[in-house]
């Protein structure tokens, strides 16, 4: 946790730095939001300047079911089998038509790989430091600590000497949970990475037309770029030939030695060749290979679709408590939450702005006035439209329970307070405790942290991109409410010690 002299640094308490204008922003929104008993009202569409991506909402009915003749009629429709979503206000449990197809050779090899730091231009990282199995699949962190540092989870540490990370990564660290459904065509918080026919490589990404051939999913096409950026993988020009490359933003030089690395190792290419068929000799391997594996290995270990919400929805009428059953009648219906969390795993899988908290070094991106880049605009910073800055990737509410901190940045260090911000951005976004965030302390970096969130100005700025209103909730139905998020975790996701190898063809180390 951060340090009271951060807390202090930050000074948030900003109702009254922020005056009139924010009076005026609040006055709007109390306007247009809704209030107890009605949804809340649905955000608009992701800029259409960016690829579409499917959209799955389920709209709750204009009048929300109430936990009276409507449970009753669910659960008993349950019990004869008939599928409940054609009521339509709630999805159908996910199935084996929902997933691509994973070969399990491709698999087996991607979580070696995932492991193996040979992956890194200093060769002291992995993609698993960030995705961990035993925190969840991310880091436990609100930022992750890239190349460089040591230890991992909440426990890394920020590099000493010459090694010491130069920055924090400035998003949080996404889950890969059900990331292998075909509706994930849209990966990272700003969608940057997307489907899309219209590139000579099936995907819209960072390299533009310089993306590989031969990538099987836009999972695959993810697993291209942590590898170039110099904070999470590459490492600092002038340290290594994968940094240079990265710096020069020359991304197929970067991936031709990473792959030349791997190919030359005896273990891999055996396992290359008995994964791949068109894999005869070292030379055959190319970085679609090892894409295409670790993507297999996160769609394989990422499969989430057993939880208590699945098992009801199967017909499984006591796999929820009561409560946790009131709670998705009010997710789906009072509280609005499926306006946007819609679908088989709680996604519409478009973008929105929500008045999330910014923290961090910022992504380069400055609001009018500054030039820090200490803000994070989003999508808008993708599509060039200020009218979709600060709309972040709705995400899965999948296993949520599982995956803090919360937020495009990491901001929110319990699930209840990231709730408690969907129901009340604006007041939530005022009274912002730094204290909640998971940033391991050291001077220089701390004192970036909370630039945006002590700058009253900023503030409004995000706050005045917010499309939600206010909902209002009993404590009992908060309660129901978080008792259903908690039916979105599957068990089989809560110990994935057995995901991680012991050791990796490089004999590099697994765990620092």
């Amino acid at each position: 946790m951060n340090t009271k002299k951060n807390r202090a640094r930050s000074g948030l308490t900003l109702l009254s730095a922020l005056g009139v204008g924010c009076a005026m922003i609040i006055s709007s929104a109390a306007t247009a939001g809704p209030v107890k008993g009605q949804p809340t009202a649905k955000p608009t569409a992701k800029s259409a300047t960016k690829s579409a991506v499917k959209n799955t909402a389920q709209k709750p009915s204009a009048s929300s079911p109430t936990p009276g003749d409507a449970l009753r009629q669910m659960v008993r429709a349950l019990e004869m089998g008939e599928a409940v979503a054609n009521a339509g206000w709630l999805p159908d449990a996910p199935t084996d038509a929902d997933y691509r197809p994973v070969d399990p050779e491709q698999a087996e090899l991607g979580k070696l790989l995932f492991h193996d730091k040979i992956l890194s231009g200093n060769m002291n990282i992995s993609c698993a430091t960030c995705h961990n199995m035993t925190t969840d699949t991310s880091d436990g962190l609100s930022l992750p600590i890239g190349e460089g540092a040591m230890g991992l989870g909440p426990v890394r540490d920020t590099g000493y000497g010459d090694d010491a990370v130069h920055e924090r990564v400035p998003r949080n660290a996404p889950h890969v949970f059900n990331i292998g459904a075909f509706e994930f065509d849209t990966m990272m918080h700003d969608g940057r990475i997307a489907a899309d026919p219209h590139h000579p490589a099936g995907f819209d990404t960072p390299a533009g037309d310089d993306l590989i051939q031969g990538l099987d999913s836009v999972v695959a096409a993810q697993a291209c770029f942590p590898v170039t950026s110099a904070t999470e993988m590459a490492g600092q020009p002038g340290e290594n030939s994968v940094a240079d490359a990265a710096q020069a933003g020359d991304f197929q030089l970067l991936w031709s030695i990473l792959t030349k690395r791997v190919a030359s190792n005896d273990e891999y290419f055996e396992l290359f060749a008995e994964a791949f068929d068109d894999v005869d000799h070292p030379m055959d391997i190319t970085y679609a290979h090892i894409a295409n594996a670790i993507a297999a290995y996160e769609s394989a270990i990422g499969r989430a679709d057993n939880s208590p919400f699945d098992r009801f929805m199967r017909g499984d009428t006591g796999a929820m408590s009561m409560n946790a059953v009131q709670g998705m009648m009010l997710f789906y219906g009072q509280a609005g939450c499926a306006d946007c969390h819609s679908g088989s795993f709680q996604t519409n899988q478009e973008f929105h702005a929500i008045g999330m908290p910014q923290i961090g070094p910022g992504k380069g991106h400055n609001q009018p006035g500054y030039s820090d880049g200490r803000d994070d605009l989003g999508l808008g910073a993708e599509t060039g439209n200020p009218a979709d800055n600060f709309k972040f990737r709705v995400p899965s509410l999948r296993n949520v329970a599982l995956t803090g901190p919360w937020g495009h940045s990491g901001a929110f260090g319990t699930l209840e307070a990231v709730v408690r911000h969907h129901l009340n951005p604006i007041e939530s976004m005022l009274n912002y405790d730094p204290e909640q965030a998971v940033l391991p302390y050291r001077d220089d970096l701390s004192e970036q942290d909370f630039v945006v969130m002590s700058d009253p100005n900023r503030v409004m700025g995000i706050l005045a991109a917010n499309e939600l209103g206010a909902t209002y909730l009993t404590d009992d139905e908060f309660d129901a409410l978080m008792d259903f998020l908690h039916a979105l975790t599957d068990p089989n996701s809560i110990d994935l010690r057995h995901a991680i190898p012991a050791s990796v063809p490089s004999g590099l180390p697994v765990f620092d």
